[in-house]
């Protein structure tokens, strides 16, 4: 089946009591046993749930995975996906990522004696100089966090197979949809539900898909001994966000590839970062591995007589009314940030210098506003911030 008929319908049938179409929220917390032991595949809610089920069946499908794993965040998923990595573990890591992965990574993981490289893994020479004989996992993000770079997943999975060390793809800014790195030699994939999935900015989610069944097992014990699991309500939110995800696709794609084109031409933008971008130096991949370049997008926003770029970047976000100055991304509406303030602050200041990530650099996740809205807004805060 198509990925719309999957959105809809996969890991989901009538409920046998009453026939609702829709899938139960079941919040009992324990489950009722003919004798001990003799029960019907539910013992008690952190172990497993109706409701949660069901959603990591409809996104294991979503993904042409074999598992699929809820968890109660993004970095609950990426926390847990990283303690399958013992002390003396190394882990390679894309050099452009979420500030919550490599909070996790450098104030959590790196004290228990699990270390990391982050590399930039567009160049795959340096990807393959980066693994050590202690290396044990790859991690990456494509398109990459606030920079969207973009990243050859079936490259990079080539030069960890040699190895025999899995790859991690976080694929939140994708989605499903957009990338399936499963079908590019990915072990497992990564989401931070609380984004496209669910798409409404109303829930906190995470979720692993895999076809890797020792890994799958791994993650199973983590899932249930560590407990980040989600609530029944926030897996029935997510579930029912999955079954627009493809339209609502189609609408962030072609709204961002028309304020892309807005921004590029403006005088007030000195770059802009963008997959659709022709110009885009990794364009040859995005055609390659992508159906569709997606809903975010980066700019630097140039400075003015009136203070210091930051000034103005304050200014700008400030005077803005249609868009919503917040972090997250991948809702119905159309949010922006400042990375270097907001999202990225975690990140070492030096880090995100030499990443390109200062204070003029502005990413928008745009939503499925009238487009000619989000351009009138935009260009109204432009003019006000000059």
């Amino acid at each position: 089946m198509k990925i719309e008929t999957l959105a809809i319908h996969a890991g989901q049938h009538p409920d046998p009591t009453s026939g609702a179409v829709m899938t139960p929220i079941v919040l009992s917390s324990t489950f009722a046993q003919d004798g001990p032991g003799n029960h019907k595949g539910y013992d008690y809610s952190r172990s497993g749930n109706p409701t949660r089920n069901t959603l990591e069946a409809c996104a294991a499908a979503l993904e042409g995975a074999r598992h699929g794993l809820a968890f109660s965040s993004g970095c609950g998923a990426t926390t847990t996906i990283l303690h399958t990595l013992r002390p003396g573990d190394h882990v390679v890591c894309g050099d452009d990522v979420y500030g919550g992965t490599f909070r996790v990574l450098d104030k959590v993981m790196k004290p228990m004696g699990i270390t990391a490289t982050y590399v930039d893994m567009s160049d795959l020479a340096r990807t393959a100089e980066a693994m050590r004989p202690e290396t044990k996992l790859v991690w990456l993000e494509t398109p990459s966090n606030p920079m969207l770079k973009i990243f050859d997943i079936e490259g990079v999975c080539a030069i960890a197979k040699k190895r025999g060390v899995p790859v991690v793809v976080d694929n939140t800014f994708a989605t499903p949809v957009l990338q399936q790195p499963l079908a590019l030699g990915a072990t497992a994939v990564v989401h931070s539900s609380t984004k496209y999935l669910n798409g409404h900015s109303d829930v906190v989610g995470g979720l692993v898909m895999t076809s890797d069944e020792g890994f799958a097992q791994q993650l199973r014990f983590l899932q249930n001994a560590m407990g980040a699991v989600p609530s029944p309500f926030d897996c029935f939110l997510v579930l029912r966000g999955l079954k627009t995800l493809p339209v609502r696709m189609d609408r962030h794609c072609s709204n961002g590839r028309h304020l892309a084109q807005w921004l590029m031409s403006h005088p007030d933008v000195s770059r802009v970062y963008y997959p659709g971008d022709e110009q885009h130096p990794q364009r040859a991949v995005v055609e390659r591995q992508m159906k569709g370049p997606g809903g975010m997008i980066s700019f630097v926003l140039k400075g003015s007589a009136r203070g210091t770029v930051a000034d103005r970047s304050q200014r700008f976000l400030s005077a803005l009314t249609v868009f919503t100055c917040a972090e997250s991304l991948g809702g119905v509406e159309s949010l922006i940030e400042l990375p270097a303030v907001m999202t990225h602050a975690s990140v070492p200041a030096e880090t995100r210098a030499a990443l390109g990530i200062d204070d003029g650099l502005i990413r928008i996740s745009t939503g499925i506003e009238a487009v000619d809205d989000l351009v009138g807004d935009l260009d109204h805060a432009f003019s006000v911030s000059r």
